[in-house]
């Protein structure tokens, strides 16, 4: 797929989507200090790297503290961060804010080096779709959902089964 749409507008998304089984592309994106995180800093865990247009949008919101909070019972062996086109610093202060501390936030702002790589990029408004990957100690993609509505939350049960 590489059409979602914006309230039923269509949007493009740029590149190739990566497919379940592939050697998870690498990346460079920005923590919260700007330093720099990439694919080899992920810890050798199962990860759920979810990707939204910005945290600063109510379904964003929503999506992130779910994903914490469903991550939190699943005890250490899970890994979630969440990417976006936001500035580290907005991260940040959502993070703060919302009081969400189990979630690294990311920053794909600089290069969209992770938009590009996975195939979630929007051309039209450079965001990221909303999606969902999920990758495996070894860094093979397990599973995907890009959602094709963006006002839309992911099928949060179909994740959670995939990472169990």
């Amino acid at each position: 797929m590489n059409k979602i749409t914006f309230q039923g507008n269509p949007l493009t998304l740029v590149g190739e989507l990566v497919k379940i089984g592939d050697n998870a592309p690498g990346f460079i994106l920005r923590a919260n200090d700007l330093s720099p995180v990439s694919l080899d800093n992920l810890a050798d865990k199962t990860t759920i790297i979810i990707t939204v247009p910005s945290l600063d949008t109510p379904v964003c919101d929503i999506e992130t503290k779910r994903f914490s909070k469903e991550v939190e019972k699943m005890g250490n062996d899970i890994k979630i961060i969440c990417v976006s086109m936001d500035l580290p610093f907005a991260q940040g202060r959502w993070c703060g804010a919302e009081g969400v501390s189990n979630v690294q936030t990311l920053s794909d702002h600089f290069d969209a080096s992770f938009g590009k790589a996975y195939g979630v990029l929007i051309e039209e408004l450079r965001l990221l779709a909303r999606a969902v990957f999920v990758i495996d100690e070894n860094k093979k993609v397990k599973y995907i959902q890009v959602v094709e509505e963006m006002t839309n939350e992911p099928d949060y049960e179909e994740v959670l089964r995939a990472v169990r």
